[in-house]
């Protein structure tokens, strides 16, 4: 076993949130010392911690979309790493999922992205995931944050969150179709095209 496949198994056996976690342990998450593009998400859904595949969601749906690949290269791991704050289902509250447990992202991030020195672009999904990566860089809130993307690239793109509960969110800020998703999509071509 190489050095990057026992930290990979490492993580896929860490257990240090059991005794918070409603569904069981299950980490869900894909890396690859080879990958490109990294997707910093939330925490797996209810489905994705069922099927134990990333993004396997009407999330993972629009997600793709907005990156503008179809399946089979968005679970390229050459290609995408997919690193959620949150590794496994952290349940479900009042108004929809749990946030993502606190102690994954120190304990596994740095660990992983050392594993991955061909990152070219980091995209931040969600308000977690932009708190850790861009701290006091932030603006006041994630609309800000990600209406001021241009002061993040090329390292970080921030990003809401792709869930379909967020399309009104999309037509009250018609910015982000405009000027986002083409320099995304564009973003993700150029680290594709060679692959």
């Amino acid at each position: 076993m190489t050095a990057p496949e026992h930290i990979i198994q490492q993580a896929r056996d860490c257990t240090t949130c059991a005794a918070h976690l409603p569904h069981g342990v299950r980490p869900v998450f894909a890396v690859h010392p080879k990958a490109k593009i990294l997707i910093i998400g939330q925490a797996p859904g209810r489905k994705v911690h069922e099927t134990g595949i990333p993004w396997d969601d009407a999330s993972g749906i629009r997600l793709r979309d907005w990156l503008g690949v179809d399946t089979r290269t968005f679970y390229n791991p050459e290609i995408f790493a997919l690193l959620p704050m949150g590794f496994c289902f952290p349940g479900s509250g009042k108004t929809g999922d749990l946030p993502p447990r606190p102690e994954c992202a120190p304990q596994w991030h740095r660990v992983f992205l050392d594993m991955m020195p061909d990152i070219q672009l980091t995209l931040l999904f969600g308000q977690y995931a932009q708190e850790r990566y861009l701290g006091e860089w932030r603006k006041a809130n994630l609309t800000e944050t990600v209406r001021n993307w241009r002061a993040y690239v090329p390292e970080y793109l921030p990003l809401p969150h792709p869930s379909p509960r967020n399309r009104i969110w999309e037509k009250k800020n018609p910015w982000f179709g405009a000027e986002v998703l083409p320099f995304l999509k564009e973003r993700v071509a150029a680290g594709t095209a060679n692959l």
